[in-house]
């Protein structure tokens, strides 16, 4: 039986470390394929379990204005229809970098499924990204139980790490 594939959305530092602990977790159940933003120097590393690499610009950091913020993220939204047409991925998995917006916003709209886990470093309030994925992910995971409330229809399942 063929193995379907994953498109996994790396985020820097502890968004790597949740998804990639969750990678090695399922293990070659899957083929892999990643997205790595272009600043991201260090992820690559840490990948146990290989699969073709993608870079993309991060559409906004902490201190980026609102124009330029939407120029990067029409860039993004245009390479992702690449990417995800080269990959063809069974389902986008992310855990909160603000690249995983664009890019499973592509993926949605091209009938791939969208599996986000709101980053275990968010226990009292959800994330931007998180606030924003929660309307069309189609599995919405939080590490910390009393989020609930602020996501009714996510899935507690514990902590990643």
């Amino acid at each position: 039986m063929p193995k379907n594939k994953l498109l996994i959305i790396l985020g820097e530092g502890g968004h790597t470390t949740e998804l990639l602990k969750l990678v090695d977790l399922l293990g070659d159940k899957f083929y892999y394929s990643y997205i790595l933003t272009e600043e991201d120097n260090i992820s690559a590393y840490h990948i146990n379990i290989p699969g073709p690499m993608y870079k993309l610009k991060r559409p906004r950091g902490k201190t980026t204005k609102n124009i330029p913020a939407i120029l990067n993220m029409m860039n993004v939204t245009l390479n992702s229809i690449t990417i995800i047409k080269r990959c063809k991925p069974k389902a986008i998995l992310s855990s909160g970098p603000a690249i995983a917006v664009p890019v499973s916003i592509v993926g949605k709209l091209l009938g791939i499924k969208i599996i986000f886990i709101e980053t275990g470093s968010r226990v009292k309030k959800l994330s931007l990204t998180g606030r924003i994925m929660y309307h069309f992910a189609d599995l919405y995971f939080i590490q910390w139980p009393h989020l609930k409330k602020k996501a009714p229809r996510a899935i507690y399942a514990g902590r990643l790490i």
